[in-house]
């Protein structure tokens, strides 16, 4: 994207040839301070928490080289930006933890700008916190007006102080800014943003607002371009993606969007995350089982197996209605891998509650389980509840869970030995003094394929490969 900018000129009203002025007025500085110093100004962006989150990164990176940084290896580089996340407590302290660091590393370079954002800056007493303790913090946003970024470094050359602009919601959508995408054969693209679904332990909709979905010509035109570029696998990224639509003028259904993005010439592969049980239509189930290039996985959150703990967490659903789409998803894709959330010692759950999941998950026999000890979050109902379950019986019930997953992850892939599985190479790895490539089948098996006496391995990085599945790992032999 390009436009006729002249910074001497007021900044343009409407985005995103507002944010272009920006970016440009903020170059204008770098090259300044490059050529006083000799040398390129360096970035380094550091993401903590989920793959929306990712996915803002990389639209922060873009920015950044747009402005004309290069990027660093580390934190001793000239701009250090700290995109974070707050779904638990110990995220925030590892946040608080770095901060200690780079204070020493700044007084060290005096060009060093420091900038913290995402979803930890959208707690008010976060933002105190740094006000009070972090001064030497630059700049501080939240997750609704990282478009901005531009507009607040600009902000933040021009008065030389500390700049804070925290919006508590938003329902602006800004297209056509820069990206930098971490990998050149696969993409996350959000289709919207926030949640309304208001988990009692979940401090997500607090810190990402309402429910806001992309018009589906931008999402469309987005991928055309990343396909254009080499992308061949996509992610598409909301908190509850079954709720794309809703908030548009034109109201689609992401069964429809999936269909329509199932149509582009030249995209290999589509994902998706997250869907919520409370809301997965049978439209979409046929949608998944008839658009060839939707991958047959699905990350389905159960987090309990207690109708009641479910009830507790506000999840609107309970565990005969999941076991009825567990069922409704077999049913017409027998093979999908299903994967799912637990969060282990929710307040108040019972020992004959936790034994309750425990059956209930043998019985469901899911793919993969992600285990998750339950941490209050400052703001969130659960954090209220009297009894909380103390922290050993937390890691208790977590050691049970983990075992059962990896229980059911073998049984699942299993299935597939001797099978001829089509792998997207995406690196490659080195372990035990040997060599392998290591990619991921439509249902996101994680391969490690024996590279043999092949020369070049990197070279099928980016590549689709047909290998033998063998449960054994690592001697599995190439079929090109």
């Amino acid at each position: 994207m390009s436009y006729d900018i002249d910074i001497t000129k007021t900044p343009p009203a409407h985005e995103p040839e507002r944010q272009y002025y920006y970016m440009a007025k903020a170059k204008d500085f770098v090259e300044k301070k490059s050529k006083e110093i000799g040398r390129p100004m360096t970035y380094f962006v550091k993401t903590f928490g989920c793959q929306m989150n990712a996915r803002d990164s990389e639209k922060l990176v873009g920015i950044l080289e747009q402005i004309g940084y290069v990027e660093g290896t580390d934190e001793h580089s000239d701009f250090i930006v700290y995109n974070t996340c707050t779904v638990r407590e110990n995220a925030n302290n590892k946040v608080y933890g770095r901060l200690g660091y780079l204070q020493n590393y700044k007084k060290k370079n005096p060009l060093m700008k420091i900038a913290l954002c995402g979803c930890m800056m959208q707690e008010p007493e976060v933002v105190e916190n740094i006000k009070k303790h972090y001064k030497f913090v630059d700049i501080v946003f939240g997750t609704h007006n990282i478009f901005k970024f531009a507009e607040i470094l600009c902000n933040n050359i021009e008065s030389g102080s500390q700049v804070i602009d925290i919006w508590k919601d938003t329902n602006q959508i800004v297209e056509d800014l820069p990206v930098k995408r971490k990998f050149s054969f696969k993409s996350g693209v959000n289709i919207m943003f926030g949640c309304n679904n208001f988990c009692s332990y979940c401090i997500v909709p607090y810190v990402r607002g309402r429910e806001r979905s992309r018009e589906p010509k931008d999402i469309i035109r987005e991928i055309e371009k990343l396909v254009a570029d080499g992308v061949c696998e996509i992610m598409l990224l909301g908190q509850n993606v079954n709720s794309y639509g809703k908030t548009l003028d034109n109201p689609i259904t992401f069964a429809e969007l999936l269909r329509e993005v199932n149509k582009i010439e030249g995209l290999k592969r589509i994902r998706f995350m997250t869907s919520h049980p409370k809301d997965l239509s049978d439209d979409l189930i046929m949608a998944i089982k008839e658009c060839d290039k939707v991958c047959k996985h699905m990350h389905l959150p159960l987090q309990s197996g207690s109708s009641r703990v479910l009830k507790e967490m506000n999840r609107h659903y309970d565990k005969e209605k999941y076991l009825d789409e567990v069922k409704r998803l077999r049913e017409q894709i027998p093979d999908i891998a299903i994967t799912t959330d637990i969060i282990v010692g929710f307040p108040g759950e019972t020992e004959e509650e936790f034994a309750e999941t425990v059956r209930y998950l043998t019985e469901l026999n899911l793919y993969e389980m992600h285990i998750f000890k339950y941490s209050p979050r400052k703001g969130t109902v659960a954090a209220a509840m009297k009894e909380q379950v103390a922290p050993e019986i937390k890691n208790e019930r977590s050691d049970v869970l983990l075992k059962l997953a990896h229980d059911n992850k073998t049984a699942y892939e299993a299935q597939f030995e001797g099978c001829e599985l089509e792998v997207l190479v995406e690196e490659v790895v080195k372990k035990d003094n040997k060599t392998y490539l290591r990619g991921h089948t439509e249902r996101y098996m994680d391969i490690l394929i024996d590279v043999g006496d092949i020369s070049m391995p990197e070279s099928f990085v980016n590549s689709f490969v047909y290998v033998t599945y063998t449960q054994n790992g690592g001697n599995l032999p190439l079929l090109l």
